[in-house]
């Protein structure tokens, strides 16, 4: 077995999948003295106005407010209101467990975030050491130090790319001309076959999807003891594999599933050995 194909990558999505609610809404929104559904009407009403990407839309709408009411945005201010964030029961516990058990299975384990959120505030995060990369919206800073403007958007659609990334190996999003070059499929640093994407919502569908038709394993999640009708629909409409709560402590639902998808993985390239 080569040293690629022994690599096991966990996919997630973060606002509503390892945490409830929007990033910005802890504590960057209330900084603003705005309430969470204000400030969301005003990105919906400015991008349909505007007929601008939403993602570029909240993140411009961030910067104008912050300066509005003077505050200065740095990378370590993002990160400080990150710290507010609380996590989906069990999340804290939850990579260790995967890796353990992936190793366990002679596996390589590797967890990545693709948000639509604020890489600068997902770095501030409780969880952040324990990803290889975080793909995410982010912003262009002046020589100070300072905000100034969105330089990347992920939206929907682009989160795609990211997939890609991961599985050619190619994670210097400005690297555009790798990522686009023709590599075998066994020379790949993680076969999609080997990838597990777990998100919550239309927007993680894209993803979802890709997962799932190239051979790996996609599974929706929603807020434990609220409605699972969303997750249930793309499941119904073939958009992922597994729906389950999003409770990732031990022997819930999600760890269940975890396992058995790093047990189907081991077995099938144990089987190519022979």
């Amino acid at each position: 077995m080569s040293f690629r194909k022994q690599r096991i990558a966990f996919v997630y999505d973060f606002d509503g999948t390892l945490a409830p609610g929007n990033m910005q809404e802890y504590d960057f929104i209330p900084k603003l003295k705005l309430t969470s559904k204000t400030f969301w009407n005003e990105v919906k009403r400015r991008a349909k106005d505007q007929q601008a990407d939403e993602i570029l839309a909240y993140m411009y709408l961030m910067l104008r407010k912050a300066r509005e009411n003077d505050m200065r945005v740095t990378r370590q201010d993002f990160k400080q209101y990150a710290k507010g964030i609380e996590m989906f029961p069990g999340v804290s516990g939850w990579f260790d467990r995967v890796d353990d058990y992936a190793k366990e299975k002679g596996l390589i384990p590797q967890h990545y975030i693709i948000s639509s959120g604020i890489r600068e505030m997902l770095l501030g995060t409780s969880i952040a050491n324990k990803f290889t990369d975080v793909f995410a919206s982010s912003f262009m800073y002046d020589q100070h130090g300072v905000a100034e403007a969105p330089g990347l958007a992920v939206n929907y659609t682009t989160k795609t790319q990211f997939l890609f990334r991961i599985n050619k190996g190619v994670r210097d999003i400005c690297d555009n001309k790798k990522i686009n070059q023709y590599i075998e499929a066994d020379q790949r640093e993680v076969p999609f076959t080997n990838m597990i994407f777990i998100g919550d919502g239309a927007t993680d569908v894209p993803c979802m999807r890709l997962v799932k038709a190239q051979g790996g394993h996609s599974i929706a999640v929603y807020k434990p003891k609220t409605s699972k009708e969303l997750a249930e629909q793309l499941r119904s409409e073939g958009r992922v594999h597994y729906v389950a709560p999003a409770d990732y402590s031990k022997g819930k639902h999600m760890d269940k599933i975890a396992h058995a998808i790093i047990d189907k993985v081991a077995a099938y390239w144990a089987a190519k050995k022979l």
